[in-house]
C-alpha cells in the first residue's frame, strides 16, 4: 500500500496521478461520445424493424459496442495500435496524422484528453485525498461524455443521466455532498423545474423548448448538490449558455435562430455548483 501512502503524503504526486488518469479516462470518453450515439441509432433501427417484421440488417449484425470493434481510421481503415492510441502523446508524436495514410486526425480528440486531465486534477485539488473525489472524479467524467454528446447530436443517453442519478442518491446515504433529504428533493425539483417551465412554454407556443433528457440531468444535479443549490445550477448555465452562444456567433457564424441544446450548460453549471456551489450560497447569505 505505499502507492496510496504516497498518494496520501504528496499532494504533487496526488494531482499528477489524477491528471494521468484523466488522460486515459478522456480517451475512453471519446470512444464514448463518438459511438454511444450510434450504438443507440442501431438499436432503434433494429427495434422498427423487429416491429415492422423485417429481417435483421448484415451492418446490424456485427458486433459494435464501446469494446468492439478496435478502432480504425475512418479514410483508410488502417487499425490503430496501442503505442498510436496513448493519450495526447501519440497525437503529437504523429503530429496529428493518421500514419497508414496521412490523414488529418481531429484535434477534438487530444482536446478532449487534455480536458478531462484538467478538469480532473482541479476536481482533485478541490476535494483533496478523499471518497469525495473519487465520486467527484466520476460525477466529472460523465458530465464531460453528456456535454459533448448533446452538443453533438441534441441526446442525452439515459445509460449516463440514470445511473448518474441513482448514484448521486446513493452516496446522500453517507452524506458524501448531501445528505438524503436534500438529494431526494433536489432530485425531484431538478426534474420538475425544467418540466415546468417546458409544459408553460408549449402551452404558450406550441412548441417543445426542451428535451425530456435535460429533466433527467437536472434531476440527477439536484440529487448530487441538492435542493438549495439548484438556483446556483440555473444560474451558472444561464451564464455559461450565454457565453459559448455569443462566442459561437461571433467565431462560428452560427445563426441566433438555430436552435441549440441546453444539456450542456446543465453539464458545466452542475459541475460547477458541485466544487463551488456552496461557497457561492455561503457568500450570498454573508
Amino acid at each position: 500500500m505505499e502507492v496510496l501512502h504516497l498518494l496520501e503524503s504528496s499532494q504533487l504526486f496526488f494531482l499528477l496521478a489524477c491528471g494521468a488518469l484523466g488522460l486515459v479516462v478522456g480517451s475512453f470518453l471519446n470512444v464514448v461520445i463518438y459511438r454511444l450515439p450510434l450504438m443507440m441509432e442501431r438499436a432503434w433501427n433494429r427495434e422498427c424493424r423487429e416491429h415492422a417484421g423485417g429481417s435483421a440488417d448484415t451492418d446490424e449484425q456485427q458486433r459494435f459496442n464501446l469494446l468492439t470493434p478496435a478502432s480504425r481510421c475512418p479514410q483508410c481503415d488502417h487499425r490503430i495500435s496501442a503505442l498510436e492510441n496513448i493519450p495526447l502523446i501519440s497525437y503529437l508524436f504523429l503530429k496529428g496524422r493518421c500514419s497508414g495514410c496521412g490523414t488529418s486526425i481531429s484535434i477534438r480528440y487530444p482536446a478532449v484528453e487534455l480536458a478531462t486531465a484538467i478538469l480532473s486534477v482541479v476536481t482533485a485539488l478541490h476535494f483533496g485525498y478523499s471518497l469525495q473525489t473519487v465520486a467527484a472524479l466520476g460525477f466529472t467524467w460523465a458530465l464531460i461524455a453528456l456535454f459533448l454528446i448533446d452538443f453533438d447530436h441534441q441526446i442525452l443517453p439515459d445509460s449516463i443521466t440514470l445511473p448518474l442519478l441513482w448514484t448521486g442518491l446513493l452516496l446522500s446515504l453517507f452524506n458524501l455532498f448531501v445528505d438524503s433529504h436534500n438529494s431526494i428533493v433536489g432530485a425531484i425539483a431538478g426534474y420538475l423545474a425544467l418540466w415546468t417551465i417546458f409544459h408553460a412554454f408549449k402551452l404558450l407556443t406550441g412548441k417543445e423548448g426542451m428535451g425530456y433528457g435535460d429533466f433527467k440531468l437536472l434531476a440527477a444535479i439536484g440529487a448530487w448538490v441538492g435542493w438549495q443549490s439548484l438556483p446556483v445550477v440555473i444560474l451558472f448555465s444561464s451564464v455559461v449558455g450565454a457565453a459559448i452562444g455569443i462566442s459561437l456567433m461571433l467565431f462560428k457564424g452560427r445563426d441566433h435562430s438555430q436552435p441549440m441544446p441546453f444539456g450542456p450548460f446543465l453539464a458545466a453549471a452542475g459541475w460547477m455548483t458541485l466544487l463551488w456551489g456552496n461557497d457561492i450560497i455561503r457568500l450570498y447569505l454573508q
